[in-house]
């Protein structure tokens, strides 16, 4: 990305709108706490409440705010849930045809257990993060996911000792 003042030289959104350096300042602001008031967010950024607002419903009109989430604590939430198997499985296919990518990528998003899934290049097709109770609960989605499919070349999961960082934000730098 290359910063020019006023404008951020960045992809555009849909509507062909660009991000100023106060986008940037609210999209980091909220990335890091979602739950501020509008009020907050306008005397953070000195804008008037009204000014912040538009900003932030454009900010998620034109795609550049996915969505607003609770972040939730996954040793705590685990503990209490019993949800204590966390998986990262490299996934290659037989057969790698869009269609093929397609299908097995359909049927992981569906699976509650798969908390992200990512399309890869080079090595496996896919990784996936999975979080089950136990193994019994992991054995189960295998069978399902990966067993009963004949297009499933190789599966290789690596086990979760310790999470020792998790961030769900992006380091937006200052224009």
């Amino acid at each position: 990305m290359k910063f020019n003042s006023p404008l951020v030289q960045s992809k555009e959104s849909a509507q062909g709108s660009l991000l100023d350096s106060v986008d940037l300042k609210l999209l980091d602001l909220l990335q890091h706490d979602a739950s501020l008031s509008n009020l907050a967010l306008a005397e953070r950024l000195h804008l008037s409440p009204p000014t912040c607002l538009r900003r932030v419903k454009r900010l998620h009109s034109e795609g550049w705010i996915e969505r607003q989430v609770a972040i939730l604590s996954a040793d705590r939430l685990g503990q209490h849930l019993g949800h204590s198997v966390c998986a990262l499985i490299e996934v290659s296919l037989d057969r790698q045809g869009e269609e093929h990518l397609q299908d097995f990528e359909a049927r992981a998003v569906q699976e509650g257990a798969v908390q992200q899934c990512w399309r890869v290049s080079p090595g496996p097709d896919f990784i996936l993060v999975v979080q089950v109770a136990d193994m019994p609960a992991y054995l189960a989605l295998t069978l399902k996911l990966f067993t009963q499919d004949a297009n499933v070349r190789n599966v290789k999961a690596f086990f979760s000792l310790k999470r020792a960082k998790f961030t769900s934000t992006w380091p937006v730098p200052a224009a």
